[in-house]
């Protein structure tokens, strides 16, 4: 007898469950990404949401110092000083010091910079080579005259020439010639581009830069900070305790300033920021920014004034 039943096809739930499982594996490595990219979308919003709170911080606090640089009769205005504000998630710590605390690279004399290379470190002869390779980089040379200071980078085979122009950055330190790495690390929180002064102001001035000042000995170094620990110092008797250091000293007269920030955000997390700036007492902007770094973009350092 022929029978009409079919035979048994044992692959085909086989294909159906391979097949199945097939598509599974593929919608979860779906949902893997999918979940992945949402993860990744909303940490990149985190980080932008705390970059303009943290930027925000940081202008409120630049303003306020302002303020406080800009209130008052010009003598009486403190050339550094501290506080502490509140803005939305954060909490801000600020320090300010007139950027005439800082020996500027452009305006100082030889004797003021031989000293500061002194004062980190340096014996005294090769402070003063060093003090002539800066007044070199940024003088231009006398037409028609020979150029000393081009010819020892040539001699020196220095493969640039120096700039014979004032210094755009305190970073071309390193860029002089003879001048090691180590002592332009040394020197950089002591030196500007910024004051455009001669002299330093010695009521805000770090001791590492009071000990630059010509003339200056430790029983005149102790006397003047015993003076500015009273608050507050009085910037002519400090200088009538420099007696012959004070050639190169004066009252804050620069109109730059250099702020330190740490914004503090409530989940813990803390930026750092240093921002230069000028005042602008006569304009319809109160300032100018000069130079603006956060560790948002990397970490930086603050020459001690927060510590990580």
């Amino acid at each position: 007898m022929i029978s009409n039943r079919q035979p048994r096809t044992t692959g085909e739930p086989g294909f159906v469950l391979v097949a199945a499982l097939w598509i599974l594996a593929a919608l979860a490595t779906l949902a893997s990404i999918y979940s992945a990219y949402a993860l990744q979308t909303v940490d990149a919003s985190h980080v932008l949401d705390d970059r303009l709170q943290a930027e925000a911080s940081i202008r409120a606090g630049i303003e306020l110092t302002a303020l406080r640089r800009l209130s008052g009769p010009e003598a009486a205005r403190p050339s550094q000083g501290a506080f502490t504000l509140r803005v939305g998630r954060t909490k801000v710590a600020v320090r300010y010091r007139s950027e005439a605390s800082r020996i500027d690279l452009n305006a100082a004399p030889p004797d003021l910079l031989a000293g500061l290379f002194a004062a980190i470190g340096v014996d005294s002869d090769k402070a003063r080579v060093f003090a002539d390779r800066v007044v070199g980089w940024r003088t231009k040379s006398g037409a028609g005259g020979s150029d000393k200071e081009a010819g020892f980078y040539a001699e020196s085979q220095t493969p640039y020439p120096p700039r014979q122009a004032p210094f755009d950055n305190s970073l071309e330190l390193s860029l002089l010639s003879g001048l090691p790495m180590r002592v332009a690390e040394r020197a950089l929180p002591f030196v500007t581009i910024f004051s455009g002064q001669a002299g330093i102001d010695v009521a805000s001035a770090d001791p590492t830069v009071l000990s630059a000042l010509p003339g200056m000995t430790p029983e005149i170094m102790s006397a003047v900070l015993r003076a500015r620990a009273k608050a507050p110092a009085d910037p002519n008797a400090l200088l009538s305790l420099l007696g012959p250091a004070g050639s190169r000293a004066a009252t804050d007269s620069s109109k730059a300033v250099r702020t330190s920030l740490e914004v503090a955000f409530d989940n813990g997390r803390r930026v750092l920021a240093e921002v230069v700036f000028r005042l602008n007492e006569n304009a319809d902007e109160p300032y100018d920014v000069l130079s603006w770094r956060d560790d948002f973009d990397g970490p930086i350092t603050l020459a001690g004034e927060f510590s990580r």
